[in-house]
């Protein structure tokens, strides 16, 4: 048979057929390949909008607000002795100063501040690189600039400064390297600037919040930042 021209019901398009070989009583002698089925999509999760993947929620980042908020508590009742948790010079045998004095806040105003950001970025960054990524980053950043800053000053230094720094430079990243290479992005970088300028100029405020902290968080969240964004663009 010849073959004969048809259009796509959907999208309009002229589609090039050839018509099936009949017998003499009108039936079709060849077979006709299936299509395999397509799979099917599992059950809809509780919330999940059909067409839409569910997302999980951040519950590395709302673990990180949470031990935040206690550090606060614990400064302010004094149930536990907070200069045992936060930075007092050289570490010594002390390790576990760099891991707690990140989550202790003296001041109301830089928690609140501090711990914007760290629920903000670091859930978005959890969203898109997980939960260990996203953690990864925080301890390079917080733990590593605490550590960093007790081998440099002997005054106390507290505060996830330099936490929430590295998780904001790493997530505006993509959207720098798109403004450079004058692509579009969907970030806002001008309003990402103006939360990482407070957060950077805290010291000001707050003398426990550390130069040294804030310059690594930043500096670090953009070397990691361009390692992700080179190793799974968002």
């Amino acid at each position: 048979m010849s073959p004969y021209i048809t259009e796509c019901p959907y999208c309009g398009n002229r589609l090039r057929k050839r018509a099936p070989k009949l017998d003499r009583n009108g039936r079709i002698t060849e077979r006709v390949s299936r299509r395999p089925s397509a799979p099917s999509l599992p059950r809809l999760r509780r919330g999940e909008i059909p067409g839409i993947r569910h997302e999980s929620r951040p519950y590395a980042a709302i673990t990180l607000v949470a031990l935040g908020f206690l550090g606060t508590l614990i400064w302010r009742l004094g149930g536990l002795d907070p200069l045992n948790l936060v930075i007092l010079g050289h570490l010594r045998s002390q390790w576990w100063r760099p891991f707690t004095a990140p989550f202790i806040y003296d001041n109301v105003g830089y928690a609140v501040v501090a711990l914007s950001i760290v629920a903000l970025f670091g859930s978005l960054l959890e969203r898109r690189h997980g939960p260990v990524v996203m953690l990864g980053l925080l301890l390079i950043g917080g733990v590593g600039g605490m550590a960093l800053a007790g081998s440099v000053s002997s005054a106390i230094i507290l505060g996830g400064n330099g936490a929430g720094l590295t998780l904001l430079a790493a997530w505006a990243v993509p959207d720098l390297l798109a403004l450079l290479g004058k692509r579009d992005y969907e970030g806002d970088l001008a309003g990402t600037a103006v939360l990482g300028a407070v957060l950077a100029l805290m010291p000001l405020v707050d003398p426990q919040a550390s130069w040294v902290t804030a310059g690594l968080g930043v500096l670090a969240g953009l070397v990691l930042g361009y390692l992700l964004a080179k190793i799974h663009p968002a």
